[in-house]
């Protein structure tokens, strides 16, 4: 029997993953909001293909739009989506032991049944990549999204309660249960659990909590955790709290990791209200790392961590706005597969 492992984000990657937007409040509704958000999952998957081979996946009946705006030598094979958040319908690729590449196709629900989502198309997306990539199928009955879960590769992984625990998702699992179905998936053997996610993630458009906004292991030795420097945003005792929880984890595991602030760009707010605007929401590629900016004071701050616990690695910053104006980042609209 195969023994299964979630390689760190830095381990060297095969190709890149990215579902492109099709439909519903992603897309948007004005011609200015679609044209918003094919210019920007593009300038994310462009970017990519100048790193690594990347394939996106595009509804039937978008071939000739998303061509106007991929470049040539990005990949596509067409499937029908519901929705563009690749980390979290698509699977979560691990190496096997024997060298073969694995796929975990955790149950997708739409974030907990989200009553404005829609998962007909999306719940087979995970299988339909994996098919694509040859990789051998993991199927779980556990209900979980690729942004609900951080691994360092050497065992640790970084959940939040109200995602794998929420009553939507995963009525009546314990910690206990959902730390057992992680060893077997992805080989984790030691969980990290914060108590929750940043304010607005937790509103209408959000996963209710996902961990990729929260923390990031750089590597097994360093471990990048948001931080709102702002007393009246309400994610500044939020991650304080987080912060307390990690170090707390650290101490008790003997872990030996430091672990450094990103601080939170100082927008703290949009037209919807508390904006969740993290650097964590970064993805590494072969020699750079994809960055959110937010055309912010804070942005070179940031981006020149990132250059620290990156070395060797090109940080290029992308404007996320609209990305976050949508629920996410450029780390949950991608998906990394491993090279063997």
């Amino acid at each position: 029997m195969t023994t299964w492992r979630m390689p760190i984000e830095g381990h060297e990657q095969e190709r890149l993953w990215l579902a492109w937007p099709t439909s519903g409040y992603t897309l948007g509704e004005t011609e200015a909001e679609v044209e918003e958000a094919r210019t920007t999952w593009a300038a994310v998957a462009n970017a990519a293909s100048e790193f690594e081979p990347v394939t996106v996946v595009v509804n039937p009946g978008d071939e000739a739009v998303a061509a106007k705006y991929l470049s040539a030598q990005i990949d596509r094979i067409v499937a029908p989506l519901d929705d563009a958040w690749m980390r979290d319908i698509g699977p979560s690729f691990v190496i096997g032991d024997d060298g073969t590449l694995g796929a975990v196709n955790f149950v997708f629900n739409g974030w907990g049944g989200q009553s404005w989502a829609s998962w007909q198309n999306d719940q087979h997306i995970g299988r339909i990549v994996a098919e694509a990539a040859g990789a051998t199928l993991i199927n779980s009955q556990m209900t979980n999204e690729g942004g609900g879960i951080q691994v360092d590769g050497t065992g640790r992984v970084v959940l939040t309660r109200t995602v794998q625990l929420d009553p939507g998702r995963n009525p009546g699992w314990t910690e206990a249960r959902v730390e057992e179905e992680l060893a077997r998936t992805i080989g984790t053997t030691s969980a990290l659990w914060l108590p929750r996610g940043l304010t607005r993630d937790h509103e209408t458009f959000g996963t209710r909590g996902h961990s990729d906004i929260l923390a990031a292991f750089a590597t097994p030795d360093v471990l990048l955790m948001h931080r709102q420097d702002s007393q009246s945003h309400p994610d500044h005792l939020i991650a304080k709290t987080n912060r307390g929880v990690a170090e707390r984890y650290k101490n008790d595991t003997s872990g030996g990791f430091e672990i450094i602030d990103l601080p939170a760009p100082t927008t703290l707010r949009d037209e919807e209200g508390f904006v969740d605007y993290s650097y964590i929401n970064h993805v590494v590629l072969n020699g750079a790392v994809l960055a959110c900016s937010f055309a912010d004071p804070a942005d070179d701050a940031a981006l020149a961590i990132l250059r620290e616990v990156y070395p060797g690695r090109e940080v290029v910053g992308i404007d996320a706005r609209p990305l976050f104006a949508r629920g996410g980042g450029i780390h949950c609209i991608t998906q990394q597969q491993p090279k063997l």
